[in-house]
């Protein structure tokens, strides 16, 4: 089972934003949207450019690159030319830090 990594603060993360943090070497966009917070693999699935800095809509990431758009909650493909869902990634807050995990291969 992987450990749990300090991502950021709560306080450093803004309503809205994102942070790209590197968990096991892989890089895991960490986002905030209405006080709650989602993880997700900053990768588009549909060729591998990263996602993280995509136009967001409530909780859908929109890539930059084709327009697939994702949901952040699930990971779920929303629209193509993706297919793949997003890794999504369990994140917890302890003593006001975001944490988070890589469970894939536990």
């Amino acid at each position: 089972m992987s450990d749990w990594i300090d991502a950021i603060p709560t306080d450093d993360l803004a309503e809205g934003g994102h942070v790209v943090v590197e968990v096991e070497g892989v890089e895991v966009a960490i986002f905030r949207i209405e006080g709650a917070f989602y993880a997700v693999q900053d990768v588009c699935t549909h060729d591998g450019a990263e996602i993280g800095s995509g136009d967001r809509v409530g909780c859908e990431i929109i890539c930059p690159r084709h327009g697939a758009r994702f949901c952040l909650k699930t990971g779920k493909v929303l629209q193509g030319p993706a297919y793949e869902d997003l890794p999504i990634f369990p994140l917890r807050v302890e003593d006001g830090i975001i944490q988070v995990r890589d469970d894939r291969w536990d």
